[in-house]
């Protein structure tokens, strides 16, 4: 399974611009531009889980969580980022964690 969450992201919605000015042109298909979009999620996810080796440390205040449909959603307050010398604060964020495992416990 690939999670579609990265289409939200500035290099998802730029791919998805693209894709709807190809179908506007008549030049792919929509069925096509689907396929792309399936493409690009499993590129993404692999490319996150594997090739992403950076660690960072956070701290903050948990103001909310939820877990549904095996994705936990965390809303911090007052949070502070750390990765070896870089440091960084922020008023307010958003986590959105999902299983990058599928039930054969391997990664798609």
């Amino acid at each position: 399974m690939s999670y579609q969450l990265y289409r939200n992201t500035t290099l998802g919605h730029t791919l998805q611009e693209s894709l709807d000015d190809l179908i506007q042109c008549s030049q792919i298909t929509p069925q096509l531009a689907l396929k792309v979009l399936l493409q690009f999620d499993k590129a993404i996810n692999n490319a996150l889980a594997n090739r992403v080796k950076n660690r960072i440390q956070l701290k903050g205040k948990l103001n909310t969580y939820r877990f549904c449909d095996n994705v936990w959603t965390f809303v911090l307050n007052n949070v502070e980022f750390r990765e070896v010398q870089e440091f960084a604060k922020c008023d307010k964020v958003k986590i959105v964690a999902c299983d990058g495992k599928n039930s054969q416990g391997h990664r798609d």
